[in-house]
């Protein structure tokens, strides 16, 4: 069973959708009992990374995920899930993360244009492609260039670059994913990338044991 977390802050109804279609016994909860019981856990995000904590706070589940990536059983982190397991995010102020990983989260910056040109728009919304600095099990049997779907004004700034495991670019290279060990996580949204997300997903329940 795979728990999707709900804590008020993610797009729930897509994921769940998303995950039966390729197979995947889930649940939406936000019952901790029923976290800690689960083969795998998905956790979303939509939404102001302090919110997000405050709303995973809220329902006292702040603990039991940190519990269940060091459980070694496989955990997905989508959007705003991706940045809240870094130390702190810069989004209205400076706010404490998970602290699963470190690093921070910071908004996109252009800094001034070229003259005649405009600044690329902030958030970042539509289809982007991928690019693997490295073998990902998370991606395995997507090409590079591939294209997913992205709605974020944020993205993560690891301390070890080693646990990016895709890059997208606006502006700029960016972390569009990341990957150590049991844990994963997407700052862009698989169940809204068509069949190129299913796959990631695909590739995610497969890890299952």
């Amino acid at each position: 069973m795979i728990a999707v977390i709900d804590y008020g802050a993610g797009n729930l109804g897509s994921v769940q959708k998303a995950l039966r279609f390729v197979g995947a016994e889930c649940c939406v909860t936000h019952e901790r009992a029923v976290v800690a019981a689960a083969d795998a856990v998905v956790l979303p995000g939509v939404g102001a990374f302090s919110a997000c904590m405050n709303g995973l706070a809220a329902i006292g589940m702040v603990g039991p995920v940190r519990e269940f990536i060091a459980s070694g059983r496989p955990f997905l982190g989508i959007c705003v899930g991706l940045q809240m397991l870094f130390d702190y995010g810069e989004e209205m102020g400076v706010h404490p993360g998970l602290g699963v990983l470190g690093g921070k989260v910071v908004r996109f910056n252009f800094g001034e244009s070229a003259e005649g040109e405009r600044p690329l728009k902030v958030p970042h919304i539509g289809w982007n492609s991928l690019e693997f600095p490295g073998p990902s099990r998370l991606f395995q049997g997507i090409s590079e260039g591939e294209r997913v779907y992205f709605v974020h004004s944020f993205y993560p700034e690891p301390k070890d670059a080693s646990i990016v495991s895709a890059t997208s670019c606006y502006g700029y290279p960016f972390c569009a994913a990341i990957e150590r060990d049991n844990l994963f996580a997407t700052q862009f949204h698989p169940e809204k990338s068509g069949t190129v997300g299913l796959q990631i997903l695909r590739n995610f329940t497969a890890l299952i044991a």
